[in-house]
């Protein structure tokens, strides 16, 4: 809706060559206000409007936009272009984005990551389908337990920018193996010569890489916390997941409810790009389904039928 308002005074600007004007107009809205804005313009419009944003704003905004407009800025901008805004994605929403993509376009898109932004893809990637580790992110702070509280505040101030959040931060040992998990407002109540290993606990909860998706949202619901760690089979730290991300995997799972309650099933592609091959498969079981379960009710139904007259006599 919000689209259908500001889109046609944007059109008008990226008609007139007013790519200033259109740059400010643009920056002063809010990253998913954009992608909604993008979602009801022509590809043509959104192509010219992407590349006149800011590398790390352009790459705010693709996280948000639905796929079938991430996949049309793909085809439509350079090979830098796309390099640039692959790299400046967080990982979790780059693993996304490449799951949907058929298996020659990830590879393509794989090459133009940077060496250290490829091996997190690949990593990424090679977690089981709807597993937790298709969800992390490896954008964590990680600290050791010898270091002084004022020390862990430096680090967080030298490195914290980049991280995808600062409300806790992860103790491991020298291997990596996580030993505890600290909150932001918990260290800047210590005293700031106080060594860690003094203040910790060692009591702390974390999702294994290869639990199931709504394993994670389960304990995001019991435990109340914003952010919880992930580890591998060996109890090494290898990245974390937010709350944000349970609730998108909470709303597919209640989607995915309400189609098998409609009796369908998910189609995973725009309605009018899906095949009626494809479609007949999709709907077609689940339809049988409630036709068979319709005609046992009707055969009870016609079962206890003498005595349902009887009762309504009685009543």
């Amino acid at each position: 809706m919000f689209g259908k308002l500001v889109g046609p005074d944007l059109v008008e600007m990226i008609e007139g060559r007013e790519f200033a004007a259109l740059r400010l107009s643009v920056m002063a809205l809010t990253p998913p206000t954009v992608a909604e804005v993008f979602a009801d313009m022509s590809p043509e419009h959104v192509a010219v409007l992407f590349r006149v944003l800011p590398r790390g704003f352009a790459a705010d905004v693709f996280e948000y936009c639905p796929f079938e407009v991430q996949e049309s800025l793909l085809k439509s901008l350079g090979t830098e272009q796309v390099a640039a805004v692959l790299n400046e994605m967080a990982p979790d929403d780059r693993t996304a984005l490449l799951e949907e993509l058929p298996a020659t376009a990830t590879k393509r898109l794989l090459e133009l990551l940077s060496p250290v932004e490829r091996r997190i893809a690949t990593e990424l990637l090679g977690y089981p389908e709807k597993s937790v580790g298709r969800i992390m992110t490896p954008d964590y702070v990680a600290v050791s337990p010898g270091w002084t509280v004022a020390q862990v505040m430096e680090h967080i101030r030298r490195v914290g920018q980049d991280k995808e959040t600062l409300n806790v931060i992860y103790v491991v040992e020298e291997r990596g193996e996580l030993i505890d998990d600290l909150r932001l407002r918990e260290l800047v109540l210590f005293d700031p010569q106080a060594k860690l290993s003094e203040k910790m606990d060692r009591q702390f909860f974390a999702l294994r890489a290869d639990q199931h998706q709504e394993e994670a949202v389960k304990a995001f619901k019991d435990l109340d916390r914003v952010a919880l760690p992930v580890v591998d089979s060996a109890g090494i730290l290898v990245g974390m997941v937010t709350v944000d991300d349970a609730l998108d995997i909470a709303e597919e799972e209640v989607t995915e409810d309400i189609q098998k309650m409609a009796a369908v099933q998910a189609l995973d592609a725009p309605y009018l790009g899906v095949g009626l091959g494809t479609m007949i498969r999709k709907r077609a079981l689940w339809l049988s389904l409630l036709f068979v379960g319709e005609m046992l009710t009707l055969t009870v139904m016609g079962y206890f039928e003498h005595g349902l007259e009887k009762a309504a006599v009685l009543a």
